[in-house]
């Protein structure tokens, strides 16, 4: 039955009549937007209000009264229409008012002269615009706009960047980091033996290099080597902005206080770099691995080696440890200088910490051992047996007592076996793997790591359940497996992975299945695992689930040190969880437990950890066995440097060993020859600190 239009009106006059009280208790609650609606159907006027904090909510209006209101009834209905009807309005206009108050204040914050400032500054900043942030600089200045912190940083930043050498947009992006351009890589000649013919590491910002793919290539017009006279004028400003920073008594940062040391390197001032690291621990900030480099490049460049090492030194001390850029840069400045001492310390640093070399710290290292000075330094005679303890007590593959022997040395490049053998010298590289003791300390530091992250006692609760289910011999990272390679989970290839593993497990029991419950019963994305897979893997004791909030990584992991056993992941177990960890265990204890996975035509494949230890070796006659990074799943594909004392009978190379990169070979001389030719007569690339920043390319 349709509703008349005085109905309509009556019915809705009617409707407001509610108490006054209510009103200011929906506008309290919703004071921005307040809205009268009334929907014919249901008969039944609403007020909807909402806030920018508040859902949009509905009050409903009393029902309507089925009885026909009197005209007296009318009267004073319109009354009361109107009062609350002006209510209305006031409130809406005083909220309309705080809004455009709002809007006001935040229009008047973008258009301050500082967020001006900093925005243009930004955008100079990502464009690699040294001359236009300078320009923006003097114009504040000259308008007396005050500086910030920000503004600083970003305009040393800058200056920094040019002195150096290289200008170019600010990127972010996984690369392999290099610790100033001027010592980045090796100087690339004719003798690229172990580097690719192709330039492909970029220098970004002089201080990162990155690997170019095919799907990652950088714009090539988007740095720029700048002239000397650029340079010159980015010391001079670089260091007028910092003055005027610390005048205005503007807070240092350990951003500001690098780009300072930046400068410093730029002048071949190592002094004035480490004086900045030193400033750092004055103003009580904590410095970076970064924060070293200038300082470190500098006296590197120099020839001032002992100095270099007390950068070092210094960084052990505090805290932070040099990674294989820094230990490159010590490297060279070791080699060109002849410091035998020095040499053989670097070589285990890098044992220790990196194991596996680049490709440019490879070269370093046949420069060394073709130089003259290797020739003559080393012992001709030494105790064997006390060579031997001092392996065994290190836990085999390193001696660390000195170098052994005299006499020129032979550096081939070759492969390992199988069965851990070097092709080339038939020496059996040794597996070096956690003693007792430092099992049960990782174990214990993993455990203390997870518990502090888990919520309630979850992992307590796994703890006791594989103390009751243990020991395993294998432990499988399910949900890794899971979705292998389709970005979807399948649970087919779990089982596939676990009946597999099974079958090459000395006991033939099921490995631990780890895996999250929610991926069990599944969910939205995730269909269940058959229920009769579930229950087979459940009653040999075999499936752990894991809670809602807690981090399947540290169940895994924790036991499989604990059991000592293989581990089943292709997770390379790099992000920030396994960082926490630290180098002390994990790199070590990773590679001997970690069973990397594929899937063929005739179902899954097994990558079992190594023969050996992929670690730089020495053995107990001096001779040197150094892996080369690449990332590879079948280990006898990877390079290795097989380094020896040279005998008169023994300068050719062995059949098994593949030649480095030569020149073109003569008719009177053989491929042999003149691959030892071309590692002997290797060019010595010797340049001054200053022809060393000219050196970067783009």
């Amino acid at each position: 039955m349709a509703t008349s239009p005085l109905t309509l009106q009556l019915h809705l006059q009617r409707s407001l009549s509610f108490s006054h009280s209510l009103i200011p208790n929906l506008y309290h609650s919703f004071p921005s937007i307040t809205t009268l609606s009334f929907n014919p159907r249901k008969q039944q006027p609403t007020i909807q209000c909402s806030s920018r904090n508040s859902p949009l909510e509905t009050t409903n209006v009393r029902k309507f009264s089925k009885k026909t209101p009197s005209p007296s009834s009318v009267s004073h209905t319109d009354k009361r229409v109107s009062l609350e009807s002006k209510s209305l309005n006031s409130v809406i206009e005083k909220n309309k008012n705080e809004n455009e108050s709002v809007v006001g204040k935040k229009k008047k914050i973008k258009d301050t002269p500082q967020v001006k400032l900093r925005v243009s500054l930004d955008m100079c900043s990502k464009r690699g615009d040294l001359e236009g942030a300078l320009a923006f600089y003097d114009s504040a200045i000259s308008e007396g706009v005050t500086l910030g912190q920000h503004q600083y940083t970003v305009l040393l930043y800058l200056c920094s960047s040019a002195a150096i050498g290289v200008l170019g947009p600010a990127k972010s992006g996984k690369g392999t980091r290099t610790l100033n351009a001027q010592v980045s890589s090796v100087n690339r000649n004719d003798d690229d033996r172990f580097c690719s013919d192709s330039d492909d590491n970029r220098v970004l910002d002089n201080s990162v290099s990155v690997s170019r793919s095919d799907s990652e290539k950088l714009d090539e017009k988007s740095e720029a080597l700048v002239s000397d006279e650029v340079k010159n004028l980015a010391l001079r400003r670089g260091f007028e902005v910092y003055e005027n920073m610390c005048l205005n008594k503007v807070e240092l940062n350990e951003a500001a206080l690098t780009s300072v040391a930046r400068m410093a390197m730029a002048m071949c001032d190592g002094d004035m770099a480490f004086e900045m690291v030193k400033q750092m621990k004055i103003l009580g900030l904590s410095p970076r691995l970064r924060s070293y480099g200038p300082a470190l490049s500098a006296y590197c460049n120099n020839g001032e080696i002992d100095k270099a090492f007390d950068v070092e030194n210094y960084m052990l001390e505090h805290g932070v440890y040099p990674e294989e850029p820094e230990l490159e840069t010590l490297l060279r400045a070791s080699v060109r200088a002849g410091k035998s001492d020095r040499v053989y310390y670097v070589l285990h640093k890098l044992r220790s910490s990196v194991r596996k070399v680049s490709n440019a710290t490879a070269d370093l290292i046949v420069d060394w051992f073709k130089s003259e000075t290797a020739s003559k330094v080393g012992r001709r005679k030494w105790d064997k047996k006390l060579i031997m303890e001092a392996i065994e007590n290190n836990g085999g593959g390193w001696h660390g007592i000195g170098w052994l022997g005299k006499g020129k040395w032979q550096v081939l490049q070759t492969s390992v076996g199988k069965d851990g053998v070097c092709k080339c010298c038939g020496v059996q590289l040794a597996t070096i793997d956690l003693d007792p003791v430092e099992t049960e300390t990782f174990a214990k530091s993993v455990a203390s790591i997870a518990i502090s992250k888990e919520k309630n006692s979850n992992f307590q609760t796994f703890q006791k359940w594989i103390d009751q289910y243990g020991p395993f011999e294998a432990v499988i990272d399910a949900a890794n497996v899971g979705l292998y390679s389709q970005g979807k989970f399948m649970p087919s290839k779990i089982t596939a992975v676990a009946n597999g593993m099974r079958l090459k497990l000395p006991s033939k029991k099921f490995p631990l299945i780890v895996l999250h419950h929610r991926r069990i019963r599944g969910d939205k994305r995730d269909a269940p695992i058959n229920k009769a897979v579930v229950d087979r893997w459940k009653n040999a004791g075999a499936l752990y689930a894991t809670p809602t909030g807690s981090n399947d990584d540290w169940y895994w992991l924790y036991a499989a040190i604990k059991f000592k056993c293989l581990l089943v992941t292709n997770d390379e177990m790099r992000d920030h969880l396994f960082q926490l960890l630290g180098n002390d265990f994990f790199p070590k204890w990773k590679e001997r437990h970690q069973v990397r996975f594929g899937f063929s035509d005739n179902g899954p494949e097994f990558y079992m950890p190594p023969p050996c230890s992929v670690v730089i070796q020495e053995s107990e006659e001096g001779h040197w066995h150094i892996p080369i990074e690449a990332e590879l799943n079948d280990e006898t594909e990877r390079s290795w440097l097989c380094i020896t004392r040279a005998s008169e009978d023994s300068l050719a190379a062995s059949k098994d060993e593949k030649p480095l990169r030569t020149k073109s070979v003569t008719r009177n001389e053989s491929e042999k020859e003149s691959q030892y030719r071309n590692l002997v007569n290797h060019k010595e690339v010797k340049e001054t600190p200053r022809g060393l920043y000219k050196n970067i390319r783009s």
